[in-house]
């Protein structure tokens, strides 16, 4: 231990930029320090004192590193060279301040180390999301069994969670808000129906833009990310994918169509979520949150996909409901909907789901007075052949001209959907999809495969024994 006088002369020492090769702490001295002479390269410039740097290095211990055994640890001198980038002897000044300052006169003659002492090993200390997951666990109580609606305790916590989420990436440097649209990676999205009678695969073909879409908020069940009654749209990255997704039963048909995503929209992608990173200094104060909310991001997409059995759906949807409508009205950034893994197919598998505000689909454009008619299948030399077609018959344009006070909208079969045609004319969002009709196919399931894991039931018998008294 130094005397009073030698930790004196220690704190009025300085250090410049120059001898402080950890990037956060030296451009902290390089903005704030004083112009001085450097105790240990002799050179002036901006300068901190060791003492104002030994509170720095003492903070970041604090949040970052714990006390380990000599075979877990480096000693604590080299701990504090290598955090902070600055020569050995620079770190023994240090080292000597913080352990005069943390010196327990009772503990030393029980034979116990203080902090930072001499022979004291450190080491960094792992990441714990233990707070954020104790507060989502109480997210989701108050969720399921107090509050569903107007709670600003829920929105404060999913504020805290998902705020400035754009401006966070993955290890890779993918972005955890990805743009599609227009002059992005991810320009469209399929999406699929499954039909168990002729007739309402007829309405849906005659009318793909309003019926394949999504549906209306009459015929909208709640789902993972919408609650019963929110209209959103549920796509997927590939056709089989989109078909997986509905897991239709053998025997049904299957429409699938390819709908263009056509403006710009912004997505929470969860699988860069998965892999969230953060990058900072051990010396900037708020770093260790950062990490502690990155290490519950990493948990939280696959609380958010994990498969949810049918039984449980009613209140385990409750939370990613929230959350979508979270992200969609209140977050900032506000986003338009998520990207996130399928647990119906295998490889590069994704779904996408487009909030309310996003899933508008684009009117196809038929004249006025347009009859339209849609057919399953046609008689052949074998009997009856699948057959799908669409046919438009359209009024000749004088007809149009003279009769137009008494023509409205195309003529269509009577919907078998519960609802009137759509007015498109009612919807105030902007388009953001547009169904391409040459892509829509109708696929007619032959058999379902299963993937399972397989295991054995062991079984035993013994022989119950009487206690003996």
């Amino acid at each position: 231990m130094l005397d009073d006088d030698d930790i004196d002369e220690l704190k009025a020492e300085y250090i410049c930029f120059r001898c402080v090769g950890e990037e956060y702490l030296r451009e902290e001295i390089q903005h704030k320090g004083r112009v001085k002479k450097c105790f240990y390269c002799g050179k002036r410039g901006r300068s901190y004192t060791i003492d104002d740097l030994s509170e720095m290095i003492e903070s970041a211990f604090e949040q970052h590193f714990v006390r380990t055994s000599e075979d877990d640890g480096q000693p604590v001198v080299d701990a504090i060279a290598d955090a902070a980038a600055i020569p050995e002897v620079a770190a023994q000044a240090i080292q000597s301040l913080l352990e005069d300052k943390h010196y327990d006169h009772h503990a030393a003659k029980a034979g116990e180390e203080s902090e930072f002492a001499l022979d004291c090993y450190y080491a960094e200390k792992g990441v714990s999301d233990y707070v954020w997951q104790e507060e989502w666990r109480n997210f989701e109580h108050s969720l399921k069994s107090e509050a569903r609606f107007f709670s600003r305790t829920a929105a404060a916590h999913l504020a805290s969670v998902f705020g400035s989420i754009d401006k966070m990436s993955a290890t890779d440097g993918r972005p955890l808000v990805l743009d599609a649209g227009p002059g992005t990676s991810l320009t469209a999205v399929y999406r699929a129906r499954v039909f168990q009678s002729d007739e309402r695969l007829k309405v849906a073909l005659c009318r793909p833009d309003q019926q394949l879409g999504s549906p209306s908020m009459a015929d909208a069940s709640g789902g993972r990310m919408n609650a019963r009654g929110i209209s959103v749209f549920y796509g997927a990255n590939e056709p089989g994918v989109a078909i997986a997704e509905v897991r239709p039963p053998v025997g049904s048909q299957v429409a699938v169509a390819r709908f263009s995503i056509i403006r710009r929209l912004r997505l929470l992608d969860l699988t860069a979520l998965s892999a969230v990173s953060e990058r900072g200094s051990l010396f900037d104060s708020t770093f260790a949150s950062r990490l502690e909310r990155a290490t519950f991001l990493r948990s939280l997409s696959e609380r958010i996909t994990r498969p949810i059995l049918p039984d449980d759906e009613a209140l385990d949807y409750l939370t990613t409901q929230a959350i979508a409508d979270f992200l969609a009205t209140e977050n900032e950034p506000m986003l338009d909907g998520i990207l996130f893994p399928s647990g119906q197919a295998a490889g590069n598998a994704l779904n996408i789901v487009l909030f309310h505000k996003a899933a508008r689909i684009e009117a196809i454009d038929l004249p006025e007075g347009t009859e339209i008619d849609a057919s399953t299948g046609l008689n052949g030399e074998e009997g009856w052949e699948p057959w799908y077609s669409v046919s438009e018959v359209v009024l000749p344009k004088d007809d149009i001209e003279h009769n137009r006070d008494d023509i409205d909208f195309p003529s269509l079969p009577e919907p078998l959907f519960g609802e009137p045609w759509r007015d498109p004319r009612s919807d105030v969002r902007e388009s953001t999809l547009r169904i391409d009709l040459e892509s829509i196919k109708v696929n007619v399931v032959q058999r379902v495969k299963f993937e399972c894991e397989e295991h054995n039931v062991h079984r035993h018998r013994s022989t119950k024994h009487k206690p003996k008294f």
